[in-house]
């Protein structure tokens, strides 16, 4: 406990600098200058006009973008037992999402997401148990929605790209490997959570004591230890609570995705809503193993790749019009992160760690 309890007082100002949210800004706009240098078409310009449907869907857009915060801070509401009020939920909501928008996407800001709410007032145990059920709930959708939208899209709709018509067996294999990491994590927290919580954790460290896992047993350790927590925490409460939980965690995933067919719709007739909805869980998967800050770069590349086929301007166009929009969609759903997590991040460290 003590050594916990050390690691919870580190300032984290240690590991995160202000200046690490340039780096994502410098990688996502060169990989678009340069997509742009090698494909730009002077007529983009004719197709892509702003009209009053255009700032309707854009603001429709950023009103999905609230709503993912807005989930988000409901779900740390009611995992609080209302401790957390909406803007202090809110706030943590913020931090969390600069932390992930600044790290590379498979690190995200779930380790320092404890320290966020441990020092907005829950006790260590409780924040452990709360980010652990934020990841569980968030999987969860995923295990859940996707073989859903598989079957309602069709497998050749997914996972085909371009004319070609033939399956993307890279696609295919690669979500199938991510989705398959995915539930059996979903598996494993469940028995954890609900069933045996040190019968898990005992698994666990036996997994990594095996030679090539050695090396992240501290990490196998401190999870277990996260899980017993999260199983003492919510192991008892009713239906009702598991519910209203899940209800937010779908708001929040479901505005998220959203986001880019309301701004397709912008300036597009868009014919394939479901479609587009269904093949960002794809390219989330994708974004999942990128090496880069919060995706940048990588994010704007799949989307020209995968989602530029159902923008309907003539090929010559193609490229130029979809990098124009993978920009705008990165504009309203990553860039805020970073500014306003510039703002709040150093506030907040001289609050809670520099002044005490």
């Amino acid at each position: 406990m003590h050594k916990q309890t050390a690691h919870i007082k580190e300032n984290p100002a240690q590991r995160l600098k202000i200046k690490f949210a340039i780096i994502p800004v410098i990688i996502g706009i060169s990989v678009v200058g340069y997509m742009l240098y090698k494909e730009f078409n002077p007529q983009v310009f004719n197709v892509i006009k702003f009209t009053w449907s255009s700032f309707f869907w854009l603001l429709l857009a950023v009103l999905f973008m609230m709503g993912r915060d807005i989930g988000y801070s409901l779900r740390l509401m009611i995992l609080s037992d209302g401790k957390f009020r909406f803007w202090k939920a809110l706030r943590v909501v913020l931090l969390w999402e600069f932390t992930s928008a600044i790290t590379p996407s498979a690190i995200g800001g779930t380790s320092v997401a404890v320290v966020y709410v441990n020092k907005e007032g829950l006790n260590l145990g409780h924040s452990s148990a709360l980010v652990m059920l934020t990841s569980f709930l968030d999987e969860l959708y995923f295990v859940l929605m996707f073989p859903l939208l598989v079957l309602l899209a069709g497998p050749s709709n997914l996972f085909t790209i371009g004319d070609t018509h033939t399956l993307s067996r890279e696609l295919l294999m690669f979500s199938i490997i991510g989705y398959s990491l995915k539930f059996l994590w979903i598996v494993m927290l469940s028995y954890g959570l609900f069933v045996n919580p040190r019968g898990l954790k005992w698994i666990l460290l036996l997994i990594f004591k095996l030679p090539l896992l050695r090396r992240w047993k501290h990490g196998a350790n401190r999870a277990g230890s996260d899980i017993i927590n999260s199983s003492r925490e919510y192991r008892s409460n009713p239906a009702s609570f598991w519910l209203k939980v899940f209800a937010a965690s779908f708001l929040s995933w479901t505005s998220r995705f959203f986001v880019v067919n309301a701004i397709l719709l912008a300036f597009f007739s868009i014919e394939h809503n479901a479609l587009i909805f269904a093949r960002q869980l794809v390219m989330w998967i994708m974004m999942l193993v990128s090496p880069t800050p919060g995706g940048s770069g990588f994010a704007e590349f799949v989307f020209t790749r995968y989602l530029s086929e159902f923008i309907p301007v003539d090929s010559s166009m193609i490229i130029s019009v979809s990098v124009a929009m993978a920009l705008l969609w990165r504009l309203i759903s990553y860039y805020p992160y970073l500014f306003t997590g510039a703002i709040l991040f150093p506030r907040w460290v001289k609050r809670h760690f520099i002044n005490k």
